[in-house]
This record gives structure tokens, sequence and C-alpha cells, in this order.
């Protein structure tokens, strides 16, 4: 973290001059300032890659930022009022924004996925896709992607300094505030995506979506609402139907919206969401009522969750090519007065749509990945709707690689939950899945010092999320009614029994490759890297690891968390960090 820090602090002086010394300064007079856009702003020579991710981890801290979000949380529509800010200074405007032809989605479980299933089937068709998501697992640069890959790390760096230098010199303007990390992000996308001419651009709410930053798009082509749960409630509400409110708040006049089947309660508040603003509102059929030639579709993302983001892909996607294609084809609207939110029409999808969806890749979502005798699972749920859907998704994956084993299999949980989050009613539905090691860690990629500035979290301290593995450890335990002995299997701690008190048995460790390494005990090569190095392990602990010796495969479930799951995948798939 120190060797990040320091390279933005001893450059920060020289990114400083340099800007003085360039003739693309805005002339201010009497507060009004005239922008023109960010592609006349140079790039800043020298500043390098991981200059850009450490500069824009400075974000995360801001101390005017976090004043402001405060300010801004009793007020929340001042947030798009400084979104819009933010976007003038950088050189942008809402106008160009239109030309981007949007396809704008929201929802608590799901938005991602059904972006990637539309992004997918879009660029099948031969268009030039932008695509817009968060979190990132790896590397920043995930989050902006274009034809479906993340951008190069010579553009990002390319883009931001732009943006980053047109906010920079404009701050003392206005107060010396700087936008937040993810409004930053938003707003490099935007800019990126124009500068790269994409024929249309999949962008992924944030959080809510009434006054989430995405939400200053005006025109979309087409939104979409994915499945509904409880999420962020500090933020967007404590009901269902509170946050359906924030959802359906990237509703725009007359621009059709479609969501998947819904509580009553939650539909009932999209309905009269879409009414209020006049937007057109469907409801997507079951993904088996589309008719097609070559049988049942198939996914490209297991779980049977992933059949309402599919369907609700296909109307997006569909809805976006008529609107595109056949201009001159007014859109039906729907009858606000009926009693219900009417159901899309079951079209038939084209081959492109049937293989698009064949071929979408997701990383970290409902994800299998095997090294050797060690298979992973990994999926990012983090609320208790998307648990449930990743149980019914491990349990079925598991067991038919398990069927195929030539012997006895150990199962191991890796979790962890960030924030707000339920974790004791997460770690509940786990329980059936019959693990024989629960291990806890920290969403901290290695112990060890490096400069990993693509995963700093700056907004938790380290003893927090420690003592927030602590009490995962303790509910797990509970859970299985093994007593509540705080501490007793902590990594870190002195004593640690030498025999497990049952056949289930818990550990927490300091870091995301030490409890890798602990629970492959050597059997996957990419964790045995020398140059992997992680905090030495007791030989109490190594003693624990018994059974995992003894079985002939390990299969481990990593979930709770995308940013744990992030970490692990920087460790198996070591291309992801180039």
């Amino acid at each position: 973290m120190m060797v990040c820090l320091a390279r933005v602090w001893q450059r920060g002086s020289v990114f400083a001059a340099r800007l003085r010394k360039q003739d693309w300064t805005p002339k201010l007079s009497n507060l009004s300032v005239t922008y023109y856009s960010t592609k006349t702003a140079p790039q800043i020579p020298g500043m390098e890659y991981q200059d850009a991710i450490c500069t824009l981890n400075t974000l995360q801290t801001n101390a005017s930022a976090l004043e402001q979000v405060r300010r801004e949380r009793g007020h929340p529509q001042l947030q798009l009022q400084a979104m819009r800010g933010f976007l003038e200074r950088a050189g942008l405007t809402v106008e160009e924004l239109d030309h981007l032809n949007i396809i704008h989605v929201t929802g608590t479980k799901g938005k991602g996925s059904t972006c990637a299933f539309t992004e997918q089937i879009l660029r099948s068709y031969g268009f030039r896709t932008g695509f817009y998501s968060s979190p990132h697992l790896v590397q920043v640069r995930e989050r902006i992607r274009i034809n479906g890959q993340p951008i190069g790390k010579e553009l990002f760096t390319k883009y931001f300094w732009q943006v980053y230098g047109r906010l920079d010199e404009t701050k003392d303007a206005h107060g010396g505030t700087m936008p937040a990390y993810f409004r930053f992000l938003t707003i490099l996308a935007f800019h990126v995506f124009l500068q790269e001419k994409v024929d249309l651009a999949v962008i992924e709410v944030g959080i809510g979506g009434a006054y989430d930053c995405t939400n200053i798009i005006r025109r979309p082509w087409v939104c979409g609402i994915s499945s509904l749960g409880i999420d962020h409630t500090q933020i967007l509400g404590d009901t269902i139907e509170k946050i359906a409110w924030q959802k359906g708040g990237i509703f725009k006049p007359g621009v059709p919206a479609f969501t998947v089947k819904q509580p009553e309660g939650p539909v009932a508040v999209l309905k009269e969401r879409a009414k209020e603003i006049r937007c057109p509102l469907w409801v997507c059929p079951e993904l088996e009522d589309y008719q097609v030639d070559c049988g049942p579709l198939r996914l490209g993302l297991a779980g049977q969750h992933q059949r309402s983001n599919a369907t609700l892909a296909l109307q997006l996607s569909h809805t976006w090519l008529q609107r595109r294609c056949l201009p001159d084809k007014s859109f039906p609207s729907t009858n606000v007065e009926n009693a219900a939110v009417p159901q899309a029409t079951r079209f038939k999808p084209s081959p492109i749509m049937v293989k698009g969806l064949a071929d979408t890749e997701w990383p970290g979502r409902t994800q299998t990945l095997r090294h050797s005798t060690v298979t992973y699972f990994l999926d990012g749920a983090h609320t208790t709707r998307s648990m449930q859907a990743c149980v019914h998704w491990f349990r079925d994956t598991a067991a038919q690689h398990e069927r195929k084993a030539n012997g006895p299999v150990a199962r191991v949980l890796l979790f962890n939950a960030t924030g707000e989050r339920d974790s004791a009613a997460m770690l509940k539905l786990l329980v059936p899945c019959h693990f024989d090691f629960a291990v806890f860690c920290p969403n901290i990629t290695e112990a060890i010092a490096s400069c990993n500035a693509d995963q700093q979290n700056f907004n938790v301290s380290v003893e927090n999320m420690l003592t927030r593995c602590l009490d995962n450890e303790r509910s797990w335990r509970l859970h299985n009614c093994m007593g509540d002995k705080p501490g007793a299997q902590l990594l870190i701690r002195d004593s640690l029994p030498l025999v497990p008190e049952s056949k289930m048995d818990t550990l927490v460790f300091p870091c995301i490759l030490s409890a890798l390494q602990w629970i492959t005990q050597g059997r996957d090569s990419v964790l045995a890297d020398p140059a992997k190095r992680a905090i030495p392990v007791k030989p109490s602990v190594t003693a624990k690891a018994a059974p995992l010796r003894e079985a002939t495969e390990v299969h481990v479930l990593i979930t709770g968390s995308l940013h744990l799951v992030g970490g692990v995948l920087k460790h198996l798939d070591p291309s992801s960090a180039k």
C-alpha cells in the first residue's frame, strides 16, 4: 500500500507541473467555465498504469468526497446534480451520452449476468459494444470493456489521465472537490465509449437506480430490471417495495422497459413508477416459452437462476435491434390502467441470439475451475437470495463432479462477507452442503506486502476485516452446533487444538493466499509457485489438514463476496493480473 502511495506522492508534483505547462487549462471568468471535449486533453507522459490505479484509489478516501456523500445522503437528488457537475468539468455533456445508444440495467440479483448476456448477443451481431459493470474481480479495467474485453492498460492509462487531469485542474474553482471512486469510473467509462466510438453501451447500475450516478443517462434505448431482493438497505430502504421504487428510477418517458417475474409487492411499485414516468413496462416470459428449432436454449452461465437473466437479455437485445434497425416501426405502448403488467412478446430468437446466450462468459459467477485434483466453485453471491441460488447450483454441480471421482472427496467452504451483509443468514443456507472444513479470510489477496493497487480498499481497516472473519467463524460454529469458542481456530493465535472436535472444522486465515495454500496442500501447482509467499503455517494448523491430504480430490466453494472471488482468481489465473 505504502509503495503505491509513495509513487503517487512522488509523481504528484511532477503531474501538477506538467498540467500547468499545458495550454489546455479552461479560462475562469466570474466562475463561469467553458469546457471542450476531453479528446483534446493530452496524455501525461511517464504516468504508468499503476500510477493511474494508485491515484484512482485516493478517491476512495478523499476527505471532501466523504463529506460530500454524507451531505447528499439526506438529499439524494443532489447526487445526480453533483454527477452532472463532475461530468461537465471532465469535458463531457449529457447530450453526448445520448449518442451512446445505451441499454441501462438495474436489479438486486443478476443484473451483471443480464448485461453479460445482452452484450454477447449484440456483439455476436457484429456491433462494436461497450460494457460498464462493477465491481471488478482482479483489475479495475475489467469494469470498462470494449467488444467484451477489458480495455488494455495503455488505453486505460491514456484515458484515465485525460479525465483526471481535467477534473484536477478545475477542482480549485469547485471547493477542491473530486468525484468519489465509482463516480470517477462512470465518467471514465462514458469518455472511453465516446472516444472508442462504440455502436452501443450496456450500462450496469451501481446501487439502486433513481439516484445512482449512472442515472444521468437521459435517453437510453431500453431499460431492464433483474430480480429484486433486500440489499444496501441503509441507502435504498429496508423493504423490497422501497428498493423497487429506487430501481424503477431508471425508467424514462417513452423508453421501453422490461422486468423479470417479481413478487406482487415490488411489481405493483414498478407499475406505479412506470405510470408516473410514462414508461411502457413489460414482464418477460419464461425462457422455455421462446420458440426455438434447436431444442431447449443452452446458456453459457450455469445455474437455474440464470434463466430469468437470459430471458431479460433476450427482450433487451431484441428491443434494441428493433429500435436500431427498424426506426420507422413504432413500439407498442402499454395500457397503464391494466391491473397487471403485460407480458412481453414471445418471439422466436434468431440463431445469433441462441449462439450469443450459449457463448456468454461472466467470471466469478457460477464458475467452475479444475486444477489437477482440486476443483474450485466460484460464485460471488452476497445476499440471501443469491446465496440460495448459489447453494442450489453448487450442490448439483459438485454432486456431478463427485460421481466421477475415483475416491473420497473433501469439501471445503471458503467464505467472506463485507459491509452490512447478513453473513449469518447466508452461512445458515450453506450448512446443508456438508463441508468438511469451513475456512474464513478477509478480502486481502496476500499478507506479505506487494503493490496490488487494483484490489486495495482503503474504506475498511484490516482489523475490522479480521474481526468480521471471526464473527463469521463464530456464526458458522453456532449453526453447526459446534459451540462458541471465539478465536480458537484463528491461524495467527498461539493455541490451536491438534484434533478437531468434530468431523467439520473451522479456521481463520489472514489472507486469501494463505487460505488457498492450506486448503490445496500442494495439489495446485499454480499456488505452489515459489513466487507466491505466504505467512508460514504452524505445525498444529498443518496437522488439521490430514483429511485434505488423504482425499482423492478437494472441492472448494468460494462465495459470500465478489471481492473474495476476485482475489482468488488473481491467484488461480495469473494471466488475469497481467
